[in-house]
């Protein structure tokens, strides 16, 4: 098993900033999508921190992206800077999600008006 949720999806999708290292093991994605689901918030960000550093970049399908931020969002659901984060993701992968995205940083405004 991979270290870390970075290194699996890595191995799994590719890394747009460094190669892609070398693993023997079956790399499966449902397997991937199964330690998602279950990895902390922290782990989920490092991933995205390092493999999509910028809302454009990044190898990671779509819609491991929102899944992601989602995760994120249901175990941290009161942090605006984060909501925003989720909510340029939408954008730049939308316009389907557009009003999520919209609803997001009212929430995230809100959250900041106190």
């Amino acid at each position: 098993m991979h270290s870390t949720l970075t290194e699996y999806a890595r191995c799994l999708y590719g890394d747009e900033y460094g190669p892609t290292p070398e693993c023997d093991r079956d790399h499966q994605e449902f397997l991937f999508v199964e330690r998602l689901t279950f990895a902390d918030a922290e782990a989920i960000l490092a991933m995205l921190g390092e493999l999509c550093p910028h809302v454009v970049d990044g190898h990671l399908p779509v819609w491991i992206r929102n899944l992601a931020y989602r995760l994120v969002l249901l175990q941290r659901p009161d942090e605006p800077a984060l909501l925003r984060e989720a909510a340029e993701n939408l954008w730049m992968h939308g316009p389907d999600w557009d009003d999520i995205a919209a609803g997001m940083v009212e929430r995230a405004d809100a959250l900041e008006a106190g």
